[in-house]
């Protein structure tokens, strides 16, 4: 039993020796364990270097660099929502043309169809296996949502609906946004919403 105590004394007594004094001043230079901890190899920034060949440390972001916090949460653009704010922006930042239609269809086909539907009637291929509860995109509900709204829904998901963030970009996003009102104005619109040059054509 004896043995056991002094064993417990001794190694008490090198512990202490060794970590019980750090921080307190001394005239010698400290044990170190790992020195490595403490000096390491590492780029410092605003030095020079014979490594690289512009001869700074300071290296640029590798191209695809998706930029976080500020300033990149202070664009709605980026967020879906008003600078300095919680609250969601009404309108697509994008400009609706065209190309933004197409694209918005392109992808709104890839990543939405399969469970909402081609028409956005939450009549996808999903619901054949057993996912029956999809909300339709013409849903009072999701129509008076803001666009910014939306925005975040398709970013970080809602109720069963997984986030698709990191699967579809910002600007795809917001092109899958305007082709989805394109969806629910053409089941919701009136003759009154098309263009009177137009009107004769839907009639036929």
């Amino acid at each position: 039993m004896r043995y056991i105590f002094a064993g417990f004394l001794l190694c008490a007594v090198a512990i202490v020796s060794i970590a019980g004094f750090r921080g307190s001043m001394s005239r010698r230079p400290p044990i170190e364990l790992f020195p490595d901890m403490v000096r390491q190899q590492k780029v410092r920034p605003q030095t020079e270097s014979e490594f690289f060949g512009n001869g700074f440390e300071s290296r640029e972001p590798v191209p695809g660099t998706v930029a976080r916090n500020s300033p990149y949460e202070d664009i709605p653009l980026n967020t879906g929502r008003v600078t300095g704010t919680t609250n969601f922006v009404d309108l697509n930042p994008l400009p609706i043309t065209a190309q933004v239609m197409a694209r918005g269809r392109e992808r709104f086909q890839i990543t939405c169809l399969p469970c909402h539907g081609a028409q956005g009637d939450g009549k996808g291929v999903t619901t054949k296996y057993g996912m029956t509860v999809i909300a339709t995109l013409h849903d009072p509900r999701i129509v008076c949502m803001t666009d910014g709204e939306i925005f975040n829904t398709i970013t970080n998901g809602k109720n069963q609906m997984q986030g698709y963030g990191m699967n579809v970009s910002i600007s795809d996003r917001w092109a899958i946004i305007a082709y989805v009102r394109a969806l629910q104005l053409s089941h919701l619109g009136s003759i009154e919403d098309v263009p009177a040059d137009h009107r004769a054509a839907l009639k036929k």
